[in-house]
Parts: C-alpha cells; sequence; structure tokens
C-alpha cells in the first residue's frame, strides 16, 4: 500500500493559519520583552543569583522505554505515574532526568532492610540494550514482555534513603580484589546484574568458565578486578542427576558434613564473598554424615528415616558459617538471605504463574509459612555464628545481607513466561512453563547491589 499524504489545506484554512502567525509574532515579541528584563537584572544583581557552569553532557546512546502496559495475564496494582516515555542514558553517565530530591543518608540506626519499594521516575541504570551480560531466561525486554512499570520502583528503607550504585566509585574502591558470589541459580541472576553496572565503566573480560557454564570469571583489567561465579547451590557436597530442565534421574545424595572443594579451596583467593543457598533443599534427597546414610526427603528408599529439608538446610548454613567464622583467611563476606518465589495458582511444576505488574505493598503478600521458616533458620545459624565463635575464631568480617523483606514485596519483578522468547507468538492459549523465582534483568535484584555498596561505605 502507497505512503498517504495530508490534504491540502482550504482557503478557510489558510485563513487561519495566517492570523494565527500574527498572534504567534505578537507573543514572541512579549517573550522576548520579559527575558531580555531578566537578563540585565541577573547580570546587575548580587552574586546569590550567579550558578556554576554546567558542563555539557557526553553524546549519549539513549532507548526510549515503551509507556507501561498490562502484562498478559493480568495482576494487579497501580503503576508509577512517572513510568510512561522516559529516556535512558545507557553510556554510564546516568539518567538523563532530574535526580530525585535528596534525602536523609543512610545512619547507623537505619534498617536498610525493613521498608517499602516506591516510585523512580529515572527507571533502571540499564538496559537489555546496553548489557551484553543478562541471559536469556532473565531478559525480560527482549522476550517480550509487553509492561515495563516494574522498571520504575527503587526500594527505600524507613527512615532513610539507599544511594544507588556508583559504578566508578566500586571499581575504584576495588582495585586488585577479587569478589566471589558462591551459591545457586539466584547467585548468578545477582552477578548479572552486578556485571551489568560495573561494565558501564569498563567492559569485562570472561577469563573462565567450567564445562557447563555454571562457574565462570570475568576480570576488569584497568581495574585489575576479578568477579568468580561459583556453583554450589547446597553449599555443602552433592551429587547431583539432574539436567537444565529440572529432570532427574536418580535422587540426590547430600553430604551435610562435608563442603563443597570448589569455594573452599579458592577461599583464601577472595577478597569479597557474597554466599546463599535456598531452593534446592526442598528437593528429594538423600542425607549423609559421617559417610553414611542418615535418611531422606520423599526419597524412593523406604527403609529411610523421612526427614524434613529444615533439618538438611540447617546442617548445611552451620557447616558453611563453620568455615566462614574459623578459617584464618577473612574477607568480607556477605551471607544474603531466603529468596521466595512468587508462583501462584500452583507452582513451578503444575502450571504456577506470575502475572503481576505492582510490588506488593507491605502486609499484601499474605501467610509465607515455608518462606519464613527458612528465613527464621538462617538467621538463628547467623546469629550462632556470630556468638559461638571457634577457637581464635573471628566473624567482624560476616555480614547478613537480609533481602528477604524487598524480595518479598516484588511479584511483578520476575520473568514469568517471559523466560522464552516471545512464547505467546503462536497464540495465547499456548502452554507455557513459567519462572516466578529468578528475575528480570534489568529489575528487583540491582536494589541488591545498591545496598551492598552502602555496607561496603559503612565498614
Amino acid at each position: 500500500m502507497g505512503m498517504e499524504w495530508p490534504p491540502a489545506p482550504t482557503p478557510a484554512l489558510q485563513l487561519q493559519r495566517k492570523a494565527a502567525a500574527v498572534v504567534g509574532s505578537a507573543l514572541k515579541l512579549l517573550l522576548f520583552v520579559i527575558l531580555a528584563g531578566l537578563a540585565v537584572r541577573l547580570l546587575a544583581g548580587p552574586a546569590a543569583y550567579l550558578l556554576p557552569p554546567t558542563a555539557a553532557p557526553d553524546e549519549a546512546a539513549r532507548l526510549v522505554a515503551a509507556p507501561g502496559r498490562g502484562r498478559t495475564g493480568g495482576g494487579g496494582g497501580t503503576p508509577p505515574s512517572e513510568a510512561n516515555d522516559l529516556i535512558f542514558d545507557v553510556t554510564g553517565s546516568g539518567p538523563l532526568t532530574a535526580p530525585d530530591k535528596k534525602e536523609d543518608s543512610p545512619g547507623e540506626s537505619c534498617n536498610l532492610f525493613h521498608g517499602e519499594w516506591v516510585p523512580h521516575s529515572s527507571g533502571p541504570a540499564y538496559t537489555n540494550a546496553s548489557c551484553r551480560f543478562i541471559e536469556s531466561p532473565q531478559n525480560c525486554m527482549t522476550n517480550g514482555r509487553p509492561d515495563t512499570d516494574y522498571l520504575y520502583w527503587r526500594w527505600k528503607p524507613y527512615g532513610c534513603d539507599i544511594p544507588l550504585f556508583d559504578s566508578k566509585k566500586f571499581l575504584d574502591g576495588m582495585r586488585g580484589k577479587h569478589w566471589a558470589l558462591i551459591g545457586d541459580s539466584i547467585l548468578r541472576n545477582h552477578v548479572q546484574s552486578l556485571l551489568c553496572l560495573v561494565s558501564k565503566v569498563e567492559d569485562a573480560t570472561e577469563v573462565y568458565h567450567d564445562s557447563t557454564f555454571k562457574s565462570r570469571r570475568w576480570h576488569f583489567p584497568s581495574h585489575n578486578f576479578t568477579v568468580s561465579l561459583i556453583w554450589a547451590p547446597f553449599l555443602v557436597k552433592a551429587k547431583i542427576f539432574e539436567d537444565d530442565d529440572g529432570v532427574s534421574t536418580a535422587d540426590l545424595q547430600l553430604h551435610l558434613d562435608v563442603l563443597e572443594t570448589n569455594w573452599t579451596s579458592q577461599w583464601e583467593s577472595f577478597d569479597h564473598v557474597v554466599i546463599s543457598t535456598g531452593q534446592w533443599f526442598f528437593k528429594t534427597a538423600v542425607y549423609w554424615e559421617n559417610g553414611a546414610e542418615i535418611g531422606c526427603h520423599s526419597c524412593q528408599n523406604k527403609n529411610l528415616k523421612e526427614m524434613a529439608p529444615e533439618y538438611s538446610f540447617r546442617k548445611a548454613l552451620s557447616a558453611a558459617f563453620r568455615f566462614i567464622v574459623s578459617s584464618p583467611h577473612k574477607p568480607g563476606v556477605f551471607y544474603r538471605t531466603w529468596t521466595p518465589a512468587h508462583f501462584e495458582n500452583g507452582e513451578w511444576f503444575s502450571g504456577g504463574t506470575c502475572n503481576r505488574t505492582s510490588p506488593f505493598k507491605p502486609g499484601e503478600a499474605g501467610d509465607r509459612e515455608s518462606d519464613n521458616k527458612m528465613w527464621r533458620i538462617e538467621r538463628e545459624e547467623f546469629d550462632k555464628a556470630m556468638a559461638n565463635k571457634a577457637p581464635n575464631g573471628n566473624a567482624d568480617h560476616l555480614k547478613l545481607l537480609d533481602t528477604f523483606e524487598l524480595s518479598l514485596l516484588r511479584p511483578d519483578g520476575h520473568p514469568g513466561p517471559y523466560r522464552t522468547y516471545h512464547p505467546y507468538e503462536k497464540g495465547m492459549t499456548a502452554k507455557v512453563q513459567n519462572d516466578c523465582l529468578h528475575w528480570c534483568l534489568p529489575g528487583p535484584i540491582d536494589a541488591w547491589n545498591d545496598i551492598i555498596m552502602q555496607m561496603l561505605a559503612k565498614d
């Protein structure tokens, strides 16, 4: 079909335009007089009127975010009105929109982990267009997620404000350092966020990966800064017999009193560590201690004692904390707490979905008995590690990165069906697997790095 041209104006329309032109000229003259008077006042007035010159911004690659639209499947809440038609600077110099008003900086009395998500008009610090480290299952924008409102929130503790992650300041402070993120696929999700933020200043080079690409390492040569991702979903020794789709050919074998050597053997090379474990403990597994089977969780061998996953979770945490506290090498360690899933109307294996498009407000998350139980175990074992130091041990380097509350309040931040590329391309009735555990990138998980940087600043 050919291009349609606008119709030629009628004589009456031409007369209207001439009249409008006369009025427009008069308005321009009036505006010129007002501006001239203001200029004379500024030049002749006191020094208080003088403003420092503003440096011209560098030429920036820009990405326009589409107006917020409803996510497939519905979901609730009122999105922030500022979320429409914003422009991002994706070259590293920050948002092009006006900064938020200044609030109190976090003090010693401010709990960084207790607060709410508030509208954030500037949007994310990076996008799918500016960061190459986002893996496909978390690349919600590229995969066709239609709504964008989930990008326009920031975490705000009650009584204080957390500055956004400063990539340059972080890299400058980490010259010659080695960071390790140890745990399961949520840590892999986290390391992508960190790489996206830091690569705004310097791009990273991958220098190692194992055969499965689950353990990897990146280097920032100009800063001699290294980031390692170490796959250890249980932290303790585990024999795993499942593929990437979660299909198992045999029961997991967990040695609850033996730590996984792929992270303990490298411990002395780390300057900072983020370590965690979590949802894997709900899987069917056989438990071992002192080289012998002691029981299992939902296993096929009915001769073994049935044991709750809370038991194995507690034992693994106890072993990991004992090692961290008693080791002569003392890197700065952040233990990141439990990450809740947000499946509704089922679980991941039974058609569960997550179609919400805005955060929960405090109190809206409902009863989370299982999540709260695991979170409580973590805090109990952490407190034991801090109080009951091993002989000659020291726990001052161990910190709790308690992201449970801020994660619980973000049911809208998961890929959902958009873990795969355009899942509804062949129709909205397609049966689609949802991911309601991991996080879209950019997304809520970026706030974890804001908090880490603030905790580093406090130290």
